[in-house]
């Protein structure tokens, strides 16, 4: 009794390592590199991490949509949280530092800007890091074909602006009304080397959908008066905590609002104009009038927005407002008249004392 448990105690220890030597090698590699990254500094954002980040895609078919571009300036108190700290302090770091940062590790995507201004998230308009730094004369040191860029030679404090892509969009099927940011562009102010005029150079195109799972882990701080309110990039950009002026909407002749524009007071009354139709149509969304209705007011305020502007018709207006002019004052001198004549025949009153 004692001779067979000793065999199947032998047994079992083959049977173990048997298992262990049949181990496949993937996993052990798999094994070896959790061990490994368990040791990380930096979190990094893994392959199922982004596929369980929560869509932030446009709905492709909605029944209105409209898309515009503005320019955030950094300088404006309430961008401020994009642009602060301009080095990194801790965990602490500005929106272009993280942007920066991400391409060069090849976590993220860029995309060259075209004359045009469209953004285009094709693989021809991909920039290489190396090509960009190039570009913009951005000091780096190369080792084992690897790009390091130290924490000061980062352009962030000249990165002042940025250009943003907008869609406001109405979902009938669902009945929602939604608005998100679809692309960035940071934009770098350079003083030229021999004068003090500054130039701005749009940099690249980034997707929002590429960015947004690591714009989630970066906290940044939204009020100087509370140094305990923050909250994250991602959700800054979804909540609209951004201001900044419209320069572009998506149109067919492809133009700026500067481009068909005369001055900067026209200008500014169309980035009114363009505010004032996206907001009725958020406005009156659920009113009793239907979506045809709504999008027949459009029609009609563009008709009257191009009369508006045809030569002539100014003239028009100003024969039209004196005939105007000239009628009433005419009405008004005939009822003075009418109240002077009725005046002089009225009858006289005799009023006689009673005797005492």
């Amino acid at each position: 009794m004692h001779y067979i448990s000793k065999i199947l105690i032998v047994m079992a220890v083959m049977l173990v390592a048997q298992n262990s030597m049949a181990q496949p090698p993937t996993r052990k590699v798999n094994t070896t590199e959790k061990k490994k990254g368990s040791t990380a500094t930096s979190p990094q954002v893994t392959e199922r991490a982004k596929s369980q980040y929560p869509g932030t895609v446009t709905p492709q078919e909605v029944d209105w949509k409209r898309e515009v571009y503005r320019t955030l300036d950094l300088e404006v108190e309430q961008n401020a949280s994009l642009y602060y700290p301009v080095e990194p302090i801790g965990e602490s770091m500005n929106l272009f530092t993280l942007l920066f940062n991400n391409i060069l590790k090849g976590n993220i995507t860029a995309y060259a800007y075209n004359l045009d201004g469209y953004e285009s998230f094709t693989e021809e308009n991909i920039i290489a890091p190396k090509q960009f730094l190039d570009n913009y004369r951005i000091y780096y040191e190369e080792q084992n074909n690897t790009v390091t860029v130290g924490k000061s030679d980062i352009p962030s404090a000249e990165v002042l602006s940025y250009f943003i892509k907008e869609c406001h969009f109405y979902d009938q099927r669902t009945g929602t009304y939604g608005k998100r940011v679809t692309a960035i562009c940071p934009v770098l102010h350079r003083a030229g080397e021999f004068s003090s005029e500054v130039t701005k150079y749009p940099l690249f195109w980034l997707n929002y959908d590429d960015i947004a799972p690591y714009l989630a882990q970066q906290k940044v701080m939204t009020s100087s008066r509370n140094n305990v309110s923050a909250m994250s990039l991602d959700d800054y950009f979804k909540k609209g905590c951004y201001d900044g002026e419209i320069y572009k909407t998506v149109n067919m002749r492809n133009l700026a609002i500067a481009q068909y524009c005369k001055d900067s007071t026209e200008v500014k009354r169309e980035q009114e104009r363009i505010e004032s139709e996206i907001d009725d149509f958020h406005t009156n969304l659920w009113n009793t009038r239907t979506v045809a209705e709504i999008r027949q007011d459009s029609i009609d305020a563009a008709i009257a927005a191009a009369n508006d502007t045809i030569p002539g018709n100014e003239k028009k207006d100003k024969k039209v407002s004196k005939r105007k002019a000239g009628s009433e004052k005419k009405a008004t001198e005939k009822k003075k008249s009418n109240n002077s004549g009725n005046s002089s025949k009225a009858p006289r009153v005799s009023v006689r004392r009673a005797r005492r």
